[in-house]
């Protein structure tokens, strides 16, 4: 084997990596979590596990800075922690099932948005339904009430296709629809 060759190889093998390390951290902005945080998990991506010292040292990062982008990775499913026999030290493995941390992150947020909006909207729907019914309020404020409830009441309609879309998408019904694409071998 040619040494050469094979140093040149690695360099090469260096630079992809690199280059897909830092596009996966400038759009790691899309699943809340900053550039340093994406850097993490895309360089984590392509190895097995990794602990928090290893990390530090392969990105440059103070170690508070890192396992407090580690502990987000983790909340959004993105790293997960791994139990190593034989040592104190924890370790991380990225989730490499893109599909999988897509769903699991649009599931969890589109789930927010759904119970944050639901909850106002059965808050806000009986005070508005209330002043419609007040016939003591004037016709033109009653009128303003009533396309705000009608706002409200399609509202819902989105809120529930948002619930059926996240069901969908956890059950993988989703693929039926939108099939993944197959590996190639």
């Amino acid at each position: 084997m040619n040494k050469h060759k094979d140093e040149s190889a690695i360099e090469k093998i260096e630079e992809a990596k690199e280059m897909v390390i830092e596009a996966i951290a400038e759009t790691m902005d899309l699943y809340g979590v900053t550039p340093a945080a994406g850097k993490i998990y895309a360089t984590m991506y392509f190895e097995d596990h990794m602990n928090l010292d290893v990390m530090r040292e392969e990105l440059g990062m103070s170690k508070p800075s890192m396992s407090t982008n580690v502990r987000k990775l983790q909340q959004i499913d993105f790293v997960k922690k791994r139990f190593q026999r034989g040592t104190r030290k924890h370790t991380y493995t990225a989730e490499k099932d893109f599909f999988q941390t897509f769903m699991a992150y649009f599931c969890s947020m589109w789930e927010r948005e759904v119970k944050m909006n639901m909850d106002a909207v059965k808050k806000a729907e009986p005070i508005l339904i209330e002043i419609v019914n007040d016939e003591t309020v004037s016709n033109d404020i009653r009128e303003e009430a009533k396309k705000h409830v009608a706002l409200l009441e399609k509202s819902k309609l989105y809120y529930h296709w948002l619930e059926e879309l996240v069901e969908s998408v956890r059950t993988g019904e989703i693929y039926n629809f939108l099939p993944k694409p197959e590996e190639t071998k």
